[in-house]
Protein backbone atom coordinates (compact mmCIF):
# COMPACT_ATOMS: atom_id res chain seq x y z
CA UNK A 1 0.00 0.00 0.00
CA UNK A 2 1.70 3.33 -0.91
CA UNK A 3 -0.04 6.34 0.09
CA UNK A 4 0.75 10.02 0.77
CA UNK A 5 0.04 11.93 3.83
CA UNK A 6 -0.20 15.63 2.33
CA UNK A 7 0.87 18.47 4.82
CA UNK A 8 -1.21 21.76 6.05
CA UNK A 9 0.66 24.69 4.17
CA UNK A 10 1.74 22.38 1.38
CA UNK A 11 1.09 23.50 -2.25
CA UNK A 12 -2.50 21.25 -3.56
CA UNK A 13 -1.08 18.99 -5.68
CA UNK A 14 -1.77 19.13 -9.77
CA UNK A 15 -4.71 16.89 -10.24
CA UNK A 16 -6.80 16.75 -12.77
CA UNK A 17 -9.91 14.26 -14.01
CA UNK A 18 -12.96 14.90 -16.29
CA UNK A 19 -15.54 17.30 -15.76
CA UNK A 20 -19.10 15.64 -15.36
CA UNK A 21 -20.26 18.17 -17.91
CA UNK A 22 -17.30 18.05 -20.61
CA UNK A 23 -13.77 18.87 -20.85
CA UNK A 24 -11.19 18.57 -18.27
CA UNK A 25 -11.32 19.50 -14.15
CA UNK A 26 -8.39 21.10 -12.97
CA UNK A 27 -9.33 20.60 -8.81
CA UNK A 28 -7.24 23.32 -7.96
CA UNK A 29 -8.36 25.85 -10.28
CA UNK A 30 -9.59 28.74 -9.03
CA UNK A 31 -11.88 30.43 -11.54
CA UNK A 32 -14.27 33.17 -10.48
CA UNK A 33 -12.81 32.50 -6.56
CA UNK A 34 -9.36 32.74 -4.59
CA UNK A 35 -10.03 29.64 -1.94
CA UNK A 36 -11.70 26.26 -3.28
CA UNK A 37 -13.01 23.45 -0.92
CA UNK A 38 -12.36 19.95 -2.73
CA UNK A 39 -14.71 17.55 -1.77
CA UNK A 40 -14.05 13.64 -2.46
CA UNK A 41 -16.73 11.27 -2.37
CA UNK A 42 -16.73 7.39 -2.44
CA UNK A 43 -19.59 7.38 -5.79
CA UNK A 44 -23.26 6.30 -6.59
CA UNK A 45 -22.66 3.00 -4.01
CA UNK A 46 -22.54 5.35 -1.08
CA UNK A 47 -25.93 6.86 0.08
CA UNK A 48 -24.28 9.36 2.57
CA UNK A 49 -22.24 10.76 0.21
CA UNK A 50 -25.30 11.53 -1.53
CA UNK A 51 -26.63 13.32 1.55
CA UNK A 52 -23.45 15.02 2.02
CA UNK A 53 -23.29 16.50 -1.29
CA UNK A 54 -26.93 17.39 -1.23
CA UNK A 55 -25.70 19.59 2.14
CA UNK A 56 -22.93 20.73 0.07
CA UNK A 57 -25.52 22.02 -2.40
CA UNK A 58 -27.65 23.66 -0.30
CA UNK A 59 -24.25 25.21 1.60
CA UNK A 60 -23.33 26.64 -1.53
CA UNK A 61 -24.20 30.45 -1.74
CA UNK A 62 -22.83 30.58 1.99
CA UNK A 63 -19.06 29.06 0.56
CA UNK A 64 -18.75 30.93 -2.64
CA UNK A 65 -20.67 34.36 -0.54
CA UNK A 66 -16.96 33.65 2.03
CA UNK A 67 -15.14 33.36 -1.62
CA UNK A 68 -14.58 29.96 -1.78
CA UNK A 69 -15.74 27.95 -4.73
CA UNK A 70 -16.48 24.16 -4.63
CA UNK A 71 -16.03 21.40 -6.65
CA UNK A 72 -16.33 17.36 -5.17
CA UNK A 73 -15.02 14.10 -7.08
CA UNK A 74 -14.66 10.24 -7.15
CA UNK A 75 -13.70 7.74 -8.46
CA UNK A 76 -17.04 6.50 -10.49
CA UNK A 77 -17.37 6.25 -13.86
CA UNK A 78 -19.32 8.50 -16.16
CA UNK A 79 -22.39 6.64 -15.98
CA UNK A 80 -22.35 6.00 -12.06
CA UNK A 81 -21.59 10.39 -11.63
CA UNK A 82 -24.59 10.80 -13.83
CA UNK A 83 -27.03 8.69 -12.22
CA UNK A 84 -25.75 9.85 -8.79
CA UNK A 85 -25.63 13.19 -9.56
CA UNK A 86 -29.23 12.71 -10.61
CA UNK A 87 -30.52 12.51 -7.01
CA UNK A 88 -27.96 15.45 -6.47
CA UNK A 89 -28.81 18.24 -9.25
CA UNK A 90 -25.41 20.23 -7.74
CA UNK A 91 -24.97 23.50 -8.64
CA UNK A 92 -21.36 23.20 -8.08
CA UNK A 93 -18.73 21.48 -9.97
CA UNK A 94 -18.36 17.56 -10.53
CA UNK A 95 -15.50 15.64 -12.05
CA UNK A 96 -15.30 12.00 -11.86
CA UNK A 97 -12.64 9.15 -12.81
CA UNK A 98 -10.40 9.69 -9.74
CA UNK A 99 -7.20 7.43 -10.54
CA UNK A 100 -5.49 5.30 -7.40
CA UNK A 101 -2.99 7.10 -8.40
CA UNK A 102 -4.52 10.46 -7.72
CA UNK A 103 -6.19 8.87 -4.69
CA UNK A 104 -2.61 8.27 -3.48
CA UNK A 105 -1.51 11.94 -4.31
CA UNK A 106 -4.12 13.40 -2.14
CA UNK A 107 -3.38 10.87 0.80
CA UNK A 108 -6.75 9.51 0.82
CA UNK A 109 -7.48 6.56 2.42
CA UNK A 110 -8.68 3.38 -0.84
CA UNK A 111 -10.71 0.56 0.05
CA UNK A 112 -11.84 -2.18 -2.06
CA UNK A 113 -15.41 -3.28 -2.66
CA UNK A 114 -17.27 -5.62 0.12
CA UNK A 115 -18.73 -7.14 -2.72
CA UNK A 116 -19.88 -6.63 -6.70
CA UNK A 117 -23.01 -5.40 -5.00
CA UNK A 118 -21.30 -2.41 -3.72
CA UNK A 119 -19.12 -1.03 -6.98
CA UNK A 120 -16.68 -2.99 -8.88
CA UNK A 121 -13.18 -1.12 -8.41
CA UNK A 122 -11.72 0.34 -5.35
CA UNK A 123 -12.54 3.87 -4.54
CA UNK A 124 -11.43 6.58 -2.32
CA UNK A 125 -12.83 7.05 1.37
CA UNK A 126 -14.25 10.66 1.96
CA UNK A 127 -11.48 13.42 2.08
CA UNK A 128 -12.03 17.36 2.09
CA UNK A 129 -9.36 19.88 1.15
CA UNK A 130 -9.65 23.93 1.41
CA UNK A 131 -7.41 25.32 -0.81
CA UNK A 132 -5.71 29.16 -0.36
CA UNK A 133 -5.32 31.67 -2.93
CA UNK A 134 -1.70 30.51 -2.62
CA UNK A 135 -3.08 27.16 -3.63
CA UNK A 136 -1.79 26.31 -0.35
CA UNK A 137 -3.74 22.83 1.86
CA UNK A 138 -5.26 25.31 4.28
CA UNK A 139 -7.61 22.58 5.50
CA UNK A 140 -7.26 19.13 5.30
CA UNK A 141 -9.60 15.98 6.43
CA UNK A 142 -9.53 12.59 5.48
CA UNK A 143 -11.24 9.53 6.51
CA UNK A 144 -11.17 5.90 6.33
CA UNK A 145 -14.97 5.38 6.56
CA UNK A 146 -17.79 7.15 4.85
CA UNK A 147 -19.62 7.80 8.59
CA UNK A 148 -16.90 10.49 9.73
CA UNK A 149 -16.86 13.70 7.69
CA UNK A 150 -16.69 17.24 8.82
CA UNK A 151 -19.79 19.27 9.59
CA UNK A 152 -20.47 21.87 6.45
CA UNK A 153 -22.15 24.41 8.85
CA UNK A 154 -19.35 24.07 11.12
CA UNK A 155 -17.17 24.40 8.26
CA UNK A 156 -18.44 27.72 6.90
CA UNK A 157 -18.21 29.04 10.81
CA UNK A 158 -14.63 28.13 10.77
CA UNK A 159 -13.96 29.69 7.11
CA UNK A 160 -15.72 32.99 8.30
CA UNK A 161 -13.02 33.34 10.80
CA UNK A 162 -10.22 32.36 8.96
CA UNK A 163 -10.92 34.88 6.23
CA UNK A 164 -11.81 37.35 8.21
CA UNK A 165 -8.62 39.33 7.87
CA UNK A 166 -8.63 40.65 10.97
CA UNK A 167 -7.79 37.44 12.74
CA UNK A 168 -5.04 37.29 10.80
CA UNK A 169 -5.54 33.53 11.36
CA UNK A 170 -2.45 31.55 9.95
CA UNK A 171 -2.42 27.93 8.79
CA UNK A 172 -2.75 25.17 11.73
CA UNK A 173 -1.09 21.82 12.02
CA UNK A 174 2.45 22.93 10.64
CA UNK A 175 4.59 22.30 13.62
Amino acid sequence: MSNTKLLAGQVFPDITVTNLNGGNLDLADMSGFDWKLVVVYRGKHCPLCTQYLNTLNSLLPEFEALGVGVVAVSSDTLEKAQSQMKDVTPDFTVGYGLTIEQMQALGLYISNPRSAAETDSPFAEPGLFVINEKKQLQIIDTSNAPFVRPDLNSLIMGLKFIRNPENNYPIRGTY
